[in-house]
């Protein structure tokens, strides 16, 4: 990189002090190369103690085209910070307590393949110990809570390719499919498993042979795509596993992942804790005092975006109860607090995502966290008083902060991009309530250029959300940035429209099987009520999405009544048939769409109702279509159907096309091209004078 992260960090402070004497100077805004220059806050550790924070940043270099990744040390006192190490890439931290020691315990590259190993580090006894030396790259790591064994994941290979079948065919590429989820969200099935392994720990750091607890499981842990390691747990003696994996026949079309423990001393058993249980069951985390073991878990089979509940294994009697009963809202990522009376969970809330605790004893929640933030829990401080959190905003992407919930005081731990914020224009975010066609309110958030003044005249953005059950919180996109948004002389209008977490689970749960109806009814209020402020050009208004936004984008180019001057739709659903046919993780179409189109007359009704394509005779507005090769979520002929749709009517239209990016654009020099083709298309259709010549 030009410049050292560590030098950043060091002259933050003084560009803070520069910044506090004088204002910010005018006319910096938020730019997608700026956007790529800030450090993203990775995995995050505390201490035995207390008394320190490990933490990972990443930087990227734009000319190269990739990151790196910086392992930090802060005194939690003084805030005093120095780097550990930088490589490739950096994870799994964690603080434990090894032959009386507090040690840290990390991933990072080793020897000339550069595969990611374990390493272990001693305050005070100079430079790392490599822990690991196994043949593939270890992954979610934990150390048990006695420091006397190391658990991780290995991807560990079950199934036979083509030319293993058939050695006299050497050459041979093909690939033999007998069953669906042969490729999934991004990447092919490679014959390969993850499993969770064990091995004793000795306090030199070396460790002895790994035992797969999963020996022969065509299944993995954690459960892909987006599982992690909090898809595991030590029990606090350190003599039992409870690990989640989906061990069902038809994976493509079920939700059903159990609970499982593992007495280590007899490793080749395991204990489904959870049977009939149909729907997701994940996430075990044990109680400090090992009575309870606490999971989260949906009722309803086949539904991913159901309630999610926090239930109670009881270790001694063997019964389950749940303890969010009564609870409107879906509760993650739960963490016990040391007295093992309560517990500790995010949620999202009215278009944040808020830290609430629940009692055992009587079940009563109360929420900690406040503000226009989203909120995260990494670890409880030894005192049980404080809490180490992660805060973001649409303005800012994660920091670290020292929380106490009585006072709702925050103290912000980290300072990753203030030297580049110290002389940055914000915009400005407001809510707005509206009232939908049914009479219904509907939240919106609304950004502001950091120059708008109300007298003069701004093109909207009408941002279309995904999931389609995924609230619009305060999170920080490094794609769907509204801060750079605003900053490019856009009015952002994102509608927490039907469908979304936070309003309650029935407003979350209208949406399945109403694709087209009720929430795009709340997009078209939130739009009309916004063009009635004097300050939007109502001609210039452009609507935008991705996944179901994409579709939304879709489904508006056929009804949107000349609301929109042009349509931006990124890896979305344009022909449901097609679409049901080439997805991989059928479960989520079966709920939502109601099956496949073939299953009755009246679902093969909604299939014609809703899907975008049977709407195309409609299209006039420009469209830009944006599709990556590697979606397998949302296959890119759908972006190729709706493209050719365009082109053949003369509609001006754009393909931006991506033959080695997934549902995300994750590339830096991809996320730059990726802006600039949006933000051009943009000014070519709204941001100057609507045209109707084709580009």
């Amino acid at each position: 990189m030009s410049r050292s992260p560590i030098r950043s960090i060091l002259c933050c402070f003084a560009l803070l002090l520069l910044a506090a004497a004088a204002p910010s100077s005018a006319g910096r805004r938020m730019t997608p190369e700026l956007l790529w220059k800030l450090g993203r806050l990775g995995g995050s550790a505390l201490s035995p103690d207390g008394k320190s924070i490990a933490y990972v940043v990443r930087w990227y270099d734009l000319a190269e085209n990739q990151g790196r990744s910086h392992l930090m040390l802060m005194d939690s006192s003084s805030a005093g910070v120095r780097e550990l190490l930088a490589a490739d890439s950096v994870g799994n931290l964690q603080w434990a307590t090894v032959g009386g020691k507090a040690r840290l315990f990390y991933t990072a590259p080793a020897g000339k393949d550069k595969k990611s190993q374990v390493w272990m580090w001693t305050p005070g006894a100079g430079k790392p110990r490599q822990v690991t030396r196994l043949k593939d790259s270890p992954s979610h790591v934990k150390i048990s809570p006695d420091g006397k064994r190391i658990a991780f994941t290995l991807r560990i290979k079950l199934d036979r390719t083509v030319r293993e079948i058939y050695p006299d065919l050497p050459k041979a590429d093909a690939r033999i499919i007998d069953q669906l989820m042969y490729r999934h969200w991004d990447h092919w099935h490679d014959y390969r498993y993850a499993h969770l392994h064990v091995a004793e720990l000795n306090a030199d750091g070396s460790i002895g042979e790994p035992i797969d607890l999963m020996n022969g499981l065509r299944a993995d842990c954690p459960v892909p795509p987006f599982g992690g390691a909090e898809q595991y747990g030590w029990s606090p003696d350190g003599r039992q596993i409870a690990f989640t994996a989906k061990i069902v026949n038809n994976w493509a079309e079920s939700t059903d992942s159990d609970i499982y423990l593992v007495d280590l001393s007899h490793p080749g058993r395991r204990t489904c804790i959870t049977p009939g249980m149909n729907g997701y069951d994940n996430d075990p985390v044990y109680s400090p005092d090992g009575r309870y073991l606490a999971f989260h878990s949906m009722a309803r089979p086949g539904f991913e975006a159901d309630r999610n509940r926090i239930m109670l294994y009881d270790r001694g009697s063997g019964r389950i109860r749940e303890l969010t009963k009564g609870l409107d809202q879906s509760a993650h990522h739960a963490h016990w607090t040391a007295d093992s009376q309560s517990l500790i969970f995010m949620s999202e809330w009215r278009g944040t995502n808020q830290l609430f605790r629940i009692s055992l004893k009587d079940g009563r929640t109360r929420q900690l966290t406040q503000g226009r933030y989203n909120w995260e829990l990494v670890e409880l401080f030894p005192d049980g008083r404080r809490l180490l959190v992660k805060r973001q905003s649409m303005l800012r992407p994660w920091e670290l902060y020292e929380f106490e919930p009585e006072t709702n005081t925050a103290t912000q731990k980290t300072r990753i991009n203030d030297a580049l914020y110290a002389s940055l224009e914000l915009p400005e975010i407001k809510e707005r309530w509206v009232r939908s066609s049914d009479g219904k309110l509907v939240h919106n958030w609304v950004i502001y250029p950091p120059d708008f003044d109300s007298k003069k005249k701004w093109p909207m953005l009408v941002y279309f959300q995904g999931g389609p059950q995924g609230q619009i919180g305060q999170w920080f996109s490094y794609r769907w940035n509204f801060h750079l948004m605003a900053a490019n002389g856009y009015v952002v209008t994102a509608v927490n429209r039907r469908g979304l977490p936070g309003f309650g689970r029935r407003w979350n749960d209208q949406i399945s099987r109403d694709w087209g109806g009720q929430a795009m009814q709340d997009i078209l209020a939130s739009a009309d009520d916004m063009m009635t402020e004097s300050y939007i050009d109502r001609q210039r208004v452009a609507g935008i999405g991705a996944s179901f936004g994409g579709y939304t984008g879709y489904w508006m180019m056929g009804h949107h009544e000349d609301r929109f001057c042009t349509i931006i739709a990124h890896a979305g659903v344009f022909n449901l048939e097609s679409m049901y046919g080439s997805t991989e993780e059928l479960f989520f179409v079966n709920w939502d769409l109601g099956g496949p189109y073939w299953k009755s007359p009246e679902v093969q009704r909604d299939y014609d109702r809703f899907s975008p394509h049977r709407f195309v005779g409609n299209w006039r507005t420009p469209l830009l279509v944006i599709h990556g090769e590697k979606d397998f979520r949302v296959p890119v002929t759908q972006g190729m159907e709706a493209f050719t749709a365009a082109q053949v009517q003369g509609i001006p239209s754009r393909f931006l096309y991506f033959p080695n990016e997934g549902h995300w654009v994750l590339s830096p020099q991809n996320g730059v091209l990726w802006h600039r083709v949006f933000f051009d298309w943009l000014a070519r259709y709204c941001r100057e004078k609507p045209s109707t010549t084709k580009p």
